[in-house]
């Protein structure tokens, strides 16, 4: 006679399939969770790293800048120092052509024509003074054009005087420079106006 098991053994089973499916999980959740943990201590530790060479590269930087800072302020202070070395060395230079300017007007001014005024601006001369006649006054502009250290004599204004036979006048013309133009800048000879510069002959 067969023998028949009455016990609910499928349901014992599927008790049994349950606990080792929640075993199961839960070591797939804790080897999840552990995974996670230690990707995110990775990542946390390449992230510092990454941070503190960052700061690294800031604070060379920062470095760099001011080091780059120092050495545009000497190029700067350097230029400075050699303009001015240019212009000592020019006006050094430039000191003897006073002596010829003072002694070319001397003799550029014809008889019968005096000044009453020379200003000079860089290499710019302004002369103002009173003349016999408006032929004495050519006479000047062609001394001026001929002489060695003037040039390029300009009539601005001549006119004759009510009061006497003369007439005043103002001639522009320009200093021959052997010391650059960089000295145009320089202070006015004489410090502007310089009357009577020369006078030859008789009173206009």
């Amino acid at each position: 006679m067969p023998r028949i098991n009455l016990l609910p053994w499928r349901e014992a089973e599927r008790r049994e399939r349950k606990l080792h499916f929640g075993i199961a999980l839960g070591a797939a959740t804790v080897a999840a969770i552990g995974f996670t943990f230690v990707a995110y201590l990775m990542f946390a530790s390449m992230i510092g790293a990454q941070q503190r060479r960052n700061n690294l590269l800031r604070g060379e930087i920062q470095v760099l800048d001011r080091q780059i800072e120092e050495i545009n302020s000497l190029e700067n202070d350097k230029q400075r120092f050699i303009a001015r070395m240019e212009i000592i060395e020019k006006l050094q230079r430039s000191r003897p052509e006073i002596v010829h300017l003072f002694d070319t007007i001397a003799r550029t001014v014809p008889d019968g024509v005096y000044l009453t005024s020379v200003k000079q601006n860089g290499t710019h001369l302004k002369f103002e003074g009173v003349a016999q006649s408006s032929t004495r006054v050519s006479t000047f502009m062609r001394n001026i054009d001929s002489s060695e250290w003037l040039t390029n004599p300009a009539l601005e204004v001549v006119e004759a005087k009510h009061d006497s036979l003369g007439s005043t006048f103002v001639l522009d013309a320009q200093q021959v420079s052997t010391a650059g133009s960089d000295v145009d800048d320089s202070p006015s000879v004489g410090g502007g106006a310089m009357p009577r510069v020369a006078r030859r002959g008789g009173a206009p």
